[in-house]
């Protein structure tokens, strides 16, 4: 965990060099020994951090009583300021601080700890606080898999949308496929990535960009456009994610990396809507050079990689929802809202499960992200769909307009249940005209 934080977190520069980390223990005991440990280890590598510990009640190891203030040199009640400040980087828990604590700086979670039900949501969501510079969190789980969180998830979001794990090798071919379509060369890459990690301006950087967007746009058709956004938003989800765990040594995948960061933003719509509106906004270079700057001198050797051994097996696909029956919509349809006092009950049923997903499957921008993008833009976009749907409703259904503006627990119903029932149709090229009859 130490040398994982110091490698990943603190050298790229995480939340501007501000990163803190949150360890996850099982028991009070665990959460002293894993104290003991940090401050040992600290200490023998000669980091400049610190770790503080916080359980409750007064507890005797080997004869003597230990509390947290006693462990941590400091009243509890300093504990939330003290994180906040140097040299304390890492917060070993035993269920306090596990939930309800926001502590924006907080960027790692190792856990250490069998998470279910709503403890599971609650203790993972203590990284979701917006900061600046905060572009990206870090969980580290050594105790639950990918399934058991899902299940704990689900009841919160109905179709909780997960990644399995994923192979490095994918890397490789991902590369392969981009090189191929001969956007840019690799002089091109080469030398956006040592312009950038120099410190250049972005005049000298837009030069190179915007001669690979010139042949983006006259020397692809349709098809293979589609093809070079997709590889190259999946080649940095990849890399990015499998970056923050394995010590990458080839130069190739950082450089491509920073090259299609840029890149991206500047290349011009395939279809009527651009699917990475919103996604890949244009980065801020100052911000993100930091991090580079710092990610590129350890990563960056000019050594051949070596992932022998990585035995870790995920694809890129995600996880489609389940199509569930009408009548099941229709009958927790009124389990959850049949007391509202609906002006024409029957009708509205009708809307939910017939004309309102039909009006949103019809949606352009939404079908294109379900053909051409992943789930997540699919979502994105259906969300986009379903409000200008509701909105065009207001005149003739204004109990429904009004439920669903002013009652987030309907509105969250509704925008699942409709995504469930029209992704799946949509994605096998079916319509839902038979839904109404």
């Amino acid at each position: 965990m130490i040398d994982h934080f110091h490698k990943f977190v603190i050298a790229r520069k995480k939340i501007g060099g501000n990163a803190r980390a949150i360890i996850v223990t099982s028991s009070i005991s665990s959460a002293i020994c894993y104290k003991q440990m940090f401050d040992s280890y600290l200490k023998e590598i000669g980091s400049p951090y610190c770790a503080i510990v916080a359980f409750s009640g007064d507890h005797e190891i080997s004869g003597k009583k230990i509390n947290e203030a006693v462990m941590n040199g400091f009243p509890s009640s300093l504990i939330p300021k003290k994180i906040h400040e140097d040299p304390y980087r890492f917060l070993i828990v035993a269920e306090k601080f596990q939930t309800g604590y926001d502590e924006p700086l907080l960027h790692t979670m190792y856990v250490d700890k069998t998470l279910t039900g709503s403890r599971a949501v609650q203790t993972l969501s203590r990284l979701n606080r917006a900061y600046p510079k905060k572009y990206d969190t870090f969980v580290l789980d050594f105790v639950n898999d990918s399934d058991s969180i899902m299940e704990a998830f689900s009841p919160y979001y109905r179709t909780t949308l997960l990644s399995d794990a994923s192979d490095p090798n994918q890397l490789h071919d991902l590369k392969a496929d981009l090189d191929s379509l001969q956007v840019y060369s690799w002089k091109n890459v080469e030398e956006l990535a040592s312009h950038y990690v120099k410190g250049h301006g972005r005049e000298q950087l837009d030069i190179i960009l915007d001669a690979c967007a010139v042949n983006y746009r006259e020397h692809l058709d349709k098809e293979k456009k589609i093809k070079f956004k997709n590889r190259a938003k999946a080649f940095l989800r990849l890399y990015n994610y499998l970056s923050s765990i394995v010590e990458y040594k080839v130069i190739s995948w950082e450089e491509l990396s920073i090259f299609l960061n840029f890149l991206l933003p500047k290349l011009p719509p395939v279809l009527e809507e651009d699917l990475s509106k919103g996604i890949l906004e244009t980065i801020g270079m100052e911000s993100y050079r930091a991090e580079v700057k710092a990610q590129m001198a350890i990563d960056l050797p000019d050594e051949n990689g070596n992932l022998k051994g990585f035995t870790v097996s995920l694809g890129d696909s995600k996880r489609e929802p389940k199509l569930e029956s009408l009548s099941e919509i229709v009958k927790e349809f009124n389990e959850l809202f049949g007391k509202i006092d609906w002006k024409d009950p029957d009708r509205i049923q009708k809307m939910i499960t017939c004309e309102i997903p039909q009006k949103v499957a019809s949606n352009k921008a939404y079908l294109n992200a379900v053909k051409n993008s992943d789930i997540q833009n699919a979502r994105i976009e259906h969300d986009k769909a379903l409000e200008s749907v509701i909105v065009d409703l207001l005149s003739d259904h204004t109990d429904l307009f009004k439920q669903f503006s002013d009652n987030p627990s309907f509105k969250k119903w509704l925008s699942n249940h409709v995504f469930v029932i029209t992704y799946d149709q949509v994605k096998s090229g079916k319509t839902l005209k038979n839904i109404c009859a």
